[in-house]
């Protein structure tokens, strides 16, 4: 900030911009797409604490976040490119460095193409479309996820270690579709599996002085009471009818509520000084979301929720209004309650409204909430361990099973196309040969140049993952005949992906896809961009 109180700005226009963004996604992309496919390489990431070493993934988005660039025209192109990956990560789990691959194609293709002969604003409304028309395709050519399919995504998203792929396919083969699965990291050199009949709250523990488990960090009640409330509580008195039974009898207490800083200090003081067996978490989300999740937790425990809002008096509750579990796992981020089998009756009852709900939302937002809710009542937990001989493997080893794992859970939701590429590869050969926007004489100039931008680019995730294998696209897909057949780069053979297992979730492909394309237009409608004045001095 200046001493007049403004900021002095850089200015880039027109075509200089958009090369300068050019130059930034070539960049990021260079660095993230050798990692694509099963023979991609790893990047080494140096720490920005140098004490902590350096980091070893062949994680897309992992990659993408450790970039920064000295350019700052440059470096916006960098953050567009990596809120494609973070979208497509945060969607569906995966395909980080499919969207990055694709956001470089379509960028690139479209500078190159687009003069002043035509309607740039055109041409992006076409690519907008024709994004649309590829994800309609996909969808139809996708299949449902079977057993053998849930191991081969599995296999495939982890970098093709079988020994993963297996961990993965029999935690989701033993919690069921509405199971839930979680990836911690092992103590231990072992990677292995354990599924549990109980329920995840995304919230840790208040103090670090509740953690009775130092070896894992972790805060473990055995046979515990619980506690559930949307009160604040900000005296120990307010509880009081309820802590002298517990302390007396010496049984753990899981407190589920806005607890005052002074509550939660004393609480914590308890527990070192007189090894009281007490925790406390926040409730989950808020407003009504929070009002819900605890109901649903109230009926998985068997307790009751005293809630504000309908009325309950904190100072009322009893022993019999307290839900009990069988063991309480609380950590820093997360909490998992491994219920009783005491009340099924109340949870089927509870699943039936839920359903009900689900199909009278409207919103997908909503409808996407109260599945979630039943999927927490009604499937089992499973935590996957991930073991490593040393921190920098266990690292890369997690971030592989972590991308598995939601690569799988979007497989499940709505199926899988052939892999490699291929999916993407056939529909781009299709339109060509097939469709009449790609006559000359039936569609505009605009038009034209959209078709042969995304005819190219619907390839580039299959030509880098040749690229990385050492092999060429033109030779390889000379030897292809048939919709679904495809080379297997991993073993060196062509055949029908699905029948060799050689399959990518649509939800991670269509996800990829629509974002690299919103991201790549944004750049392509580029006609200035304003950037903070930099000054470097030397150190």
């Amino acid at each position: 900030m200046s001493e007049l109180g403004y900021s002095p700005k850089d200015l880039t226009f027109d075509s200089n911009a958009r090369k300068r963004l050019q130059s930034g996604i070539e960049k990021i992309s260079r660095a993230v797409k050798s990692t694509l496919g099963p023979r991609g390489k790893t990047v080494l990431i140096e720490s920005q604490n140098h004490t902590r070493g350096i980091t070893v993934t062949k994680d897309g988005v992992t990659v993408a976040k450790s970039i920064d660039l000295l350019d700052p025209v440059e470096n916006l192109a960098i953050r567009m490119v990596k809120e494609a990956a973070d979208n497509t990560a945060t969607s569906a789990g995966d395909g980080t460095t499919t969207a990055i691959v694709l956001t470089e194609a379509i960028a690139s293709l479209g500078m190159d193409a687009i003069d002043d002969s035509v309607s740039s604003t055109e041409v992006i409304r076409e690519i907008g479309r024709l994004t649309d028309d590829v994800v309609k395709r996909l969808k139809k050519m996708s299949r449902k996820l079977g057993k053998r399919g849930l191991l081969d995504v599995a296999t495939i998203s982890s970098n093709n270690d079988k020994e993963i792929g297996r961990v993965i396919a029999d935690v989701y083969g033993s919690i069921g579709d509405n199971g839930l699965v979680t990836v911690e990291k092992s103590m231990t050199e072992k990677t292995y599996h354990e599924v549990t009949d109980g329920i995840k709250i995304e919230k840790g523990y208040t103090n670090k002085m509740f953690v009775n488990n130092q070896k894992k960090d972790e805060c473990i009640l055995e046979d515990a009471h619980i506690l559930m409330t949307d009160h604040e509580i900000t005296n120990v008195l307010a509880i009081e009818s309820i802590l002298k039974p517990v302390i007396q009898s010496g049984q753990p207490l899981l407190i589920i509520g806005s607890c005052s800083n002074q509550v939660v200090n004393t609480l914590a003081a308890n527990v070192v000084k007189s090894g009281l067996k007490i925790c406390n978490i926040m409730p989950p989300q808020f407003g009504y979301k929070q009002h819900e999740l605890m109901g649903d937790i109230a009926v998985s425990v068997g307790g009751k929720f005293m809630s504000e809002s309908l009325g309950d008096d904190l100072s009322t509750i009893t022993m019999a209004d307290l839900g009990k579990a069988e063991k309480v796992i609380v950590g820093k981020e997360n909490t998992i309650i491994l219920r009783n089998e005491t009340n099924p009756e109340s949870i089927k009852s509870r699943v039936e409204e839920l359903w009900v709900a689900h199909d009278h939302a409207k919103i997908k937002h909503e409808r996407d909430f109260v599945k979630e809710r039943i999927a927490s009542l009604t499937g089992g937990i499973g935590v996957i361990y991930v073991g490593a001989n040393s921190d920098i493997e266990q690292k890369e080893k997690y971030d592989r099973v972590d991308d598995a794992v939601c690569a799988v859970r979007s497989a499940l939701e709505e199926g899988v196309l052939p892999g490699g590429g291929l999916a993407l590869y056939n529909l781009s050969h299709k339109y060509m040969l097939n469709d009449k926007m790609w006559d000359a004489t039936q569609s505009s100039k605009e038009s034209r140049i959209a078709n042969r931008i995304m005819s190219d680019a619907l390839v580039s995730p299959m030509r880098q993952i040749m690229i990385n294998a050492g092999l060429d696209l033109d030779t390889v897909m000379d030897s292809i005949q048939g919709e679904n057949v495809g080379y297997d780069v991993k073993n060196d053979c062509y055949g029908d992906m699905f029948k060799m297992g050689v399959v990518d979730p649509l939800k991670v492909t269509k996800n990829a896809l629509k974002n690299a394309s919103s991201v790549a237009t944004t750049i392509l409608s580029t006609n200035a961009i304003v950037t903070l004045a930099r000054t470097y001095t030397a150190e």
